[in-house]
């Protein structure tokens, strides 16, 4: 065998095998990318808020926004994505306020103002559902929305599937955490590697509400194409398609803001 093929065979598997460990110990670091903010910081937004922390049973702090709408309708429940903090969510909250909901929004643990860690996927669940019931003791809200944005897509469509919301939103959603990381990672066990599962694909058709899909053709994030087949596995899902629209992008385009119109109103 020539030295060059020999040495590529010993090369790539071990590559592959460092980043396969990689993955298994420290997959929280692929996944998530919070901003941290100081305790002190003021939130600044060109709406009326409110801000409050809710304790989880383990002393963790997650910090929550509440944006205010006149007369409103109804509440969106709102999980963010993967990256960032309520800084730059919160500037989302005017797509719903305007349209008469007031949109609940809170931090993951480690972002934002959020303490702690965030450990494993159940985690995630329950301090969705903690904050729900908080939530529920203080206002009074007709209509209620889940609404799930990339990673949070997976939670909202979890919560949905526990607590039975009107609608359930969906945008850039993924068939469920498995194929996005065989989407990045072809070449991995991932079955095996990846401690987050996020099964929207099963608990979608489990779900009797109205479920609106939003998507870009483009993103190269999560593909449009997983979109596509969570539609067709439950009669009661709609699939918005923004052309050209990317991961990031999407309440930019005029056809996105028409689709919140007939969803909303």
């Amino acid at each position: 065998m020539p030295k060059y093929l020999l040495y590529i065979s010993i090369i790539v598997p071990s590559v592959l095998v460092c980043l396969g460990v990689v993955i298994y110990f420290y997959q929280e670091y692929l996944i998530f990318y919070p901003e941290k903010l100081s305790e002190k910081h003021i939130f600044k937004f060109n709406q009326p808020f409110e801000e409050f922390t809710i304790q989880t049973p383990d002393k963790e702090n997650i910090n929550v926004l509440m944006f205010k709408a006149e007369n409103a309708k109804g509440l969106v429940y709102y999980h963010h994505g993967n990256a960032g903090s309520l800084e730059h969510w919160g500037l989302k909250a005017i797509d719903f306020t305007s349209r008469g909901y007031d949109v609940l929004m809170y931090d993951y643990r480690g972002f934002g103002k959020s303490t702690g860690k965030i450990k494993n996927e159940k985690m995630l669940y329950k301090d969705a559902v903690l904050i729900y019931n908080e939530i529920e003791k203080r206002y009074t809200f007709g209509k209620i929305i889940f609404y799930g944005i990339s990673l949070g897509s997976g939670i909202a469509a979890k919560l949905a599937h526990e607590i039975t919301p009107n609608k359930l939103i969906l945008e850039t959603p993924y068939y469920n955490f498995y194929d996005v990381s065989k989407f990045h990672y072809p070449y991995l066990p991932n079955s095996i590697l990846l401690h987050y599962q996020f099964k929207t694909n099963k608990w979608l058709p489990e779900i009797k509400v109205p479920i609106h899909l939003i998507h870009g053709t483009e993103d190269e994030t999560v593909p449009y194409d997983m979109s596509v087949r969570l539609k067709k596995i439950g009669k009661n899902i709609d699939l918005c398609t923004i052309k050209y629209g990317s991961h990031n992008n999407l309440n930019t385009f005029e056809e996105y803001q028409k689709y919140l119109d007939k969803v909303l109103n």
